[in-house]
């Protein structure tokens, strides 16, 4: 135990001699996630930051051992963090610091029983999901203007992906892992591989189904032909290889530049708006959630944040006394 406390990498040489055993305590316990648990720096520095708040809190209270903490000061801890303005992810995360800590000095023997047990974490809110408005999102998906005079290869492949995100709800590694036989005969559906390799048919619109249709086709043969071992994805670049990631996301960022939107749009952003625009225009939850390919109802649900007007309206339309 000694010759880790002493281990220059945890001590620092600005621990605050004040708080004696209990600084002591952590810079022992933060030397054994290092040394044990491999954490990394940036790890071992959130646990340090909480918890030496938290002990030179308890040395203003007249605390200088942490079997003197009981729940209650960890309550009026917390409290005292939340008053000051920290975030709910900052009271998780030092609760979480104060549990492990708890859990060391239990096996080591120098604790009895954990004063966090019985209190719960903070519950965290989730942030919404970007959605673009139905005018947006039509301003996107033309962005690359495949009718125009500036038609190519390139904008007709854009148009088709960006369709294609939009109208099945796809995540990015589902489209760039679409395949020519999973786009049915008619273009009227795809079938998506998504996570653990579970898969989805989705209905496609008219517009997507077109764009596909023309990039499959009329530009995507030539490409193919480069390519330097067969392939039959859907999406390919320049040289015939399937399309990645990052490629994908330029053309994303650069159709939202065209359009005058944010930048900083990502292809996700269109599986939220198809989400968003599919409930608010009556989807069944339950539909919804198949075509996204959530494994639970409560992933779907983050998409019910309707606009008031559109609540207002469904009450009048189906409440008896509307």
């Amino acid at each position: 135990r000694k010759s880790r406390m002493e281990a220059p990498s945890a001590r620092g040489s600005d621990e605050p001699e004040s708080l004696g055993a209990l600084g002591a305590s952590i810079l022992d316990f933060l030397d054994a996630m290092r040394v044990e648990a491999g954490l990394s720096r940036n790890a071992l520095s959130a646990y340090r930051s909480d918890l030496r708040g938290l002990a030179s809190w308890m040395t203003e209270r007249g605390q200088s051992d942490w079997s003197d903490l009981e729940g209650d000061d960890v309550v009026d801890w917390l409290g005292a963090r939340r008053d000051a303005g920290a975030a709910e992810s900052s009271l998780a995360r030092g609760l979480v610091s104060l549990r492990m800590l708890v859990r060391f000095l239990v096996a080591e023997g120098h604790l009895q029983a954990d004063p966090s047990a019985r209190i719960p974490s903070p519950k965290l809110r989730r942030s919404l999901p970007r959605s673009l408005s139905p005018d947006d999102v039509d301003a996107l998906l033309g962005a690359f203007d495949v009718e125009g005079a500036a038609m190519g290869w390139r904008n007709v492949r854009d148009t088709a992906l960006l369709e294609t995100l939009y109208a099945a709800g796809a995540r990015i590694s589902e489209a760039l892992g679409l395949r020519v036989g999973d786009i049915a005969d008619d273009r009227g559906s795809v079938r998506l591989h998504g996570k653990d390799d579970k898969m989805r048919i989705v209905p496609l619109g008219k517009r997507a189904a077109t764009a596909l249709q023309l990039w499959i086709e009329k530009e995507r043969p030539a490409l193919a032909a480069r390519a330097p071992r067969a392939t039959d994805l859907v999406f390919l670049s320049k040289s015939g290889r399937p399309l990645d990631r990052q490629a994908a996301w330029r053309r994303v960022k650069e159709a939202a530049l065209r359009v005058g939107l944010d930048p900083k749009l990502s292809p996700h952003d269109l599986r939220h708006s198809f989400a968003t625009h599919m409930l608010s225009g009556g989807a069944d939850l339950r539909a919804v959630q198949e075509m996204l390919g959530h494994a639970s109802i409560q992933t779907t649900e983050i998409y019910t944040h309707l606009d008031a007007d559109h609540v207002r309206t469904v009450h009048r339309m189906h409440h008896p006394r509307g």
